[in-house]
């Protein structure tokens, strides 16, 4: 019987054939079982593919972040904390109203005070007040939201990048940025979600970028801004797109066959999400590291004809591709030890000098990163972080460092800076302040746990409810503290 034909007539009750009735009821309970296949298979399509993008369950600012990291700790009284009283005292001892509060500086009663060299200008409708080290960031001034009053209690630099990148001192928990994918998942199908960009070893180590006990497809990948981007997913030539895609199903068919043996097994699944991803970046990441369209202008803007400015001004160019094209979340490493300065912005020793040599590194390419995403209309929903490992004291690093250098400062954990740009945060504002001399944050303390939760808040994640269950209890990025009232103020000013 055809599906043209009608039914077998005969008296009142004979019932119709089910092949004639399954056939004909094609539109009717047919259509209606296969929008229920269908809606199984989008839903296992979703959980074979944990990094889709997912909309955030409050109201966002921002869609992506780029975190500018200063390696080893750049100093807030250097840059964009200004401590006129410092400069009066400086070469006295530390006032004895300093001395009694529980830090670890054992030295604090026997080295001096140290001003500033830096020259601080008021810049910007805001009068935002930034010194010449960052002479091009600072005509973004009305861009910058500066936050004085950060702190944690890290004093290694160990201790202080885990806390800055995961919010706990200890190696194990899961990066900032693997939160993120973990709760947003990316919005690009053919790059990483979260994308790392280094100039060397960092001293805290993969870690740092790394997704704790969340499953291993949220940790970062290594972006290299020379040869080829990726390591190990360059096609073997010649090869057949289309017979490569025949070989990458059939082995997606038999990991699945094997992880529904061995269930919970992140790795398997993290391997099996790289395999596809790895295939399509075979041409998505050569095109996203070759700037060779960019136009002489853009490349001007962010330093590539300078041999100093180059590797990071590439950098932050790459950043800006990527998030044009739906990176979820990058970081950019700077004085990690290949960049002509071993000691990155750890100043333990003449630290003008230190400082100087790592901002002409970054200052242009950072306001050209700014200038670019806000020409292009990406500043508003691209959230730039910078900050570093923690700020250096008021006081030198003396006779202990071992170099007997008084030029110097020590790590701060204290009290230091950290600035926001763009993803609906307001420029032009200062939040909170360390005390008169820049040891300790003592107005509206910002922890990093504040941190974190105010930068998920404008990604519309609530970072209270953002949890991953491991070893018996449900952990998260800010653990048991974490304010987000800092985000209302950023965005309202």
């Amino acid at each position: 019987m055809s599906i043209d034909e009608t039914p077998p007539r005969g008296h009142v009750g004979t019932p119709v054939p089910r092949r004639w009735f399954l056939e004909h009821a094609g539109l009717g309970f047919g259509g209606l079982a296969a929008s229920c296949v269908l809606a199984a298979d989008s839903a296992a399509e979703a959980r074979s593919n944990p990094l889709a993008a997912r909309q955030p369950p409050l109201p966002a600012t921002a869609r992506s972040v780029i975190f500018l990291f200063m390696h080893g700790g750049p100093s807030h009284l250097d840059t964009f904390d200004p401590k006129p009283l410092l400069q009066d005292l400086d070469g006295e001892p530390v006032p004895e109203s300093f001395r009694n509060r529980d830090f670890q500086f054992t030295k604090m009663d026997r080295v001096p005070l140290l001003g500033s060299p830096r020259r601080f200008t008021r810049h910007g409708r805001s009068g935002l007040p930034v010194s010449d080290l960052f002479a091009n960031v600072a005509n973004h001034a009305d861009d910058l939201a500066v936050i004085r009053s950060c702190h944690h209690d890290g004093f290694t630099h160990i201790t202080g990048q885990n806390w800055m990148n995961t919010g706990w001192a200890q190696v194990g928990r899961p990066s900032l940025g693997s939160w993120i994918v973990y709760g947003l998942g990316s919005e690009s199908e053919n790059l990483p979600a979260y994308v790392v960009m280094l100039d060397g070893g960092i001293k805290s180590g993969s870690p740092a970028y790394g997704s704790g006990f969340l499953p291993a497809m949220y940790q970062g990948t290594v972006l290299r801004s020379e040869g080829p981007p990726i390591l190990n997913i360059r096609r073997r030539e010649p090869a057949d797109p289309a017979r490569q895609r025949v070989l990458m199903d059939k082995l997606a068919w038999f990991n699945r066959q094997h992880m529904e043996a061995r269930p919970g097994d992140s790795d398997l699944e993290a391997r099996m999400t790289a395999y596809e991803l790895a295939f399509r970046m075979q041409a998505s990441a050569p095109e996203v590291a070759d700037i060779s369209s960019e136009t002489a202008a853009t490349k001007e803007l962010y330093g590539l004809g300078d041999a100093v400015t180059r590797p990071y001004g590439k950098q932050c160019l790459l950043a800006r591709r990527m998030v044009e094209r739906g990176v979820r979340f990058i970081q950019i490493y700077s004085g990690c030890g290949n960049n002509g300065a071993s000691a990155g912005w750890d100043g333990h020793n003449q630290i003008d000098y230190n400082h100087e040599t790592m901002a002409a590194q970054v200052d242009k390419p950072i306001a050209g990163l700014l200038q670019d995403l806000k020409q292009r209309g990406l500043l508003d929903q691209t959230l730039v972080v910078w900050g570093g490992d923690f700020g250096r004291t008021p006081f030198t690093d003396g006779a202990e460092s071992g170099a007997r250098n008084n030029a110097g400062r020590d790590h701060n954990p204290y009290g230091f800076t950290v600035w926001m740009a763009g993803g609906g945060v307001r420029g032009g504002q200062v939040v909170g302040a360390t005390d008169e001399i820049g040891l300790n944050a003592v107005e509206d303390r910002v922890h990093v746990h504040d941190l974190h939760a105010t930068i998920l808040t404008l990604l519309g994640l609530d970072h209270v409810q953002l949890t991953y269950p491991f070893q018996g209890r449900d952990f998260r990025l800010t653990d048991v503290g974490g304010q987000n009232n800092l985000a209302s103020r950023l965005v309202s000013g």
